[in-house]
């Protein structure tokens, strides 16, 4: 297997690793037995072109990374938000179904940076070629360009279905098509992006390396899409009865979800 990268003139890959038919980690010579170690995450994280300025963790508004983490805090937290009774009650359902409709327009703007992040991630290792920022690609040989393709599809049923709980006096049947349908497929496209993102990290199906950050993030982003998963169970509605099957698990899965998801942000 060989990485999607390109090394410099006499340089060569002496080693590759990764899951499955994925290349995530890779070990170049060169000269004089120079060694250089690759991994996708950190390429595509720390050759971002539109990148202006790295800044600080806490303050980088000229860093596209540090965008995709506020934008996922901002999303996460209203989601978190929404599935407290205590809110519920206090603002009302209507009001709660916008807190959720609102923080997934937070999501869908960060999985779309995190997606144009990898597409424009550069082809070569020769810092001297100059190379055009790609937005659209195909490109099914690299893991991380699935995870955060899929990932973005997931945002986009969370809006369709966050959006349709904001309608009024509609059927069980109708909520169960129109919002639990969009929420359970935005569910599992979440759960295969944080699968393959946490993959990555790993460079293997299995790993355990909770002192490294790239693995702790992938790990809590897969813990708060199993948790999304869990509320989307419960969350569908009985024809009997017009409300959840398990309201337990809609609103602990929805928190859980949104506090890994924040955790991970």
């Amino acid at each position: 297997k060989k990485p999607y990268v390109t090394p410099p003139e006499g340089w060569y890959c002496k080693q590759s690793k990764g899951p499955g038919p994925f290349t995530t980690k890779a070990i170049f010579s060169g000269r004089e037995n120079r060694i250089f170690k690759w991994t996708s995450r950190h390429h595509r994280k720390h050759h971002f072109k539109l990148d202006v300025s790295l800044g600080s963790t806490w303050w980088a508004p000229g860093s596209v990374g540090w965008w995709i983490g506020i934008l996922f805090a901002i999303g996460s937290f209203c989601f978190a938000l929404g599935s407290v009774p205590s809110y519920i009650q206090f603002i009302g359902s209507h009001y709660a179904s916008l807190t959720y409709f609102i923080g997934s327009i937070f999501f869908t703007s960060a999985s779309f940076l995190q997606y144009v992040e990898t597409s424009a991630a550069p082809k070569s290792l020769d810092t001297k070629i100059d190379e055009k920022i790609k937005y659209l690609i195909w490109e099914p040989k690299r893991i991380d360009w699935w995870s955060t393709l899929i990932q973005f599809v997931g945002t986009l049923f969370f809006n369709v279905s966050t959006f349709a709980a904001l309608q009024l006096y509609v059927s069980s049947s109708a909520v169960n098509h129109m919002v639990w349908r969009p929420d359970v497929y935005g569910s599992i496209c979440f759960l295969l992006a944080s699968a393959l993102a946490w993959f990555e990290v790993s460079h293997a199906f299995w790993s355990w390396k909770p002192r490294n950050i790239s693995w702790s993030i992938a790990a809590s982003n897969l813990l708060g899409s199993i948790a999304f998963g869990v509320s989307a169970v419960g969350s569908h509605i009985s024809l009997s009865t017009g409300i959840a099957n398990n309201l337990f698990l809609d609103y602990i899965g929805t928190l859980m979800g949104a506090v890994f998801f924040f955790i991970a942000a």
